[in-house]
């Protein structure tokens, strides 16, 4: 947890950015009824019925103190999924010397899917442009990834999507329009304050 912590205190620097990434499913549901407009003095209706049509993924990768985010929908979540979204990160940020990504401990989160997914040469060459930095197992809440996949849980996902293009398509216009604005995340939890409040985990000061 102090390692995360440690590298959130990192002062911004376009050579060394510390970009946190994170995945979420999203289930793809269809209306089987046309929705009541609403009207003055009534909202918009939707009726309680609706059909499964599969799910997808949503891989985020947001850099906090720049306020940029690329987001990409996937079918699945495989390591070999996993693996091109990283390049695609690596690409995003190809002047960057070193590219410090925070994420979870997910199995697929490894050096390895790269090497599944690439020549040893190209895996290898995709490694060398990242320090991965992990948050602890019970510790995701400290990945602000999370944070940004929650504000597009309310102002994009929050509603009924029938399709995976229908999905991209919306997901890219919430991008384009927060990435436009320079949306930062303002992070304050730091190891004084882990020290202060989760006596749990440092025995020492509980005792």
């Amino acid at each position: 947890m102090e390692n995360v912590l440690d590298v959130y205190k990192r002062p911004y620097n376009a050579a060394f950015p510390v970009v946190c990434m994170d995945e979420t499913p999203r289930q793809l549901i269809k209306e089987t009824r046309i929705p009541t407009l609403c009207a003055p003095g009534r909202m918009e209706r939707h009726d309680y019925e609706y059909e499964r049509c599969g799910v997808c993924n949503v891989f985020m990768a947001n850099e906090p103190l720049a306020g940029k985010r690329l987001v990409k929908v996937t079918e699945r979540k495989t390591k070999s999924d996993w693996a091109c979204f990283i390049k695609e990160i690596a690409q995003h940020y190809k002047y960057a010397q070193k590219i410090t990504l925070v994420m979870d401990n997910l199995n697929t989160h490894k050096p390895g899917s790269l090497y599944d997914a690439y020549a040893p040469e190209e895996a290898k060459r995709i490694w060398d442009r990242f320090e991965f930095v992990y948050t602890p197992k019970h510790g995701s809440w400290l990945n602000m990834a999370e944070l940004e996949l929650s504000v597009f849980d309310r102002q994009c996902w929050d509603r009924r999507i029938a399709d995976a293009d229908t999905l991209q398509r919306e997901t890219q216009a919430l991008e384009a329009e927060r990435n436009a604005a320079h949306a930062t995340v303002h992070w304050r939890f730091t190891s004084q304050h882990a020290r202060a409040r989760m006596h749990r985990v440092y025995p020492s000061i509980a005792a």
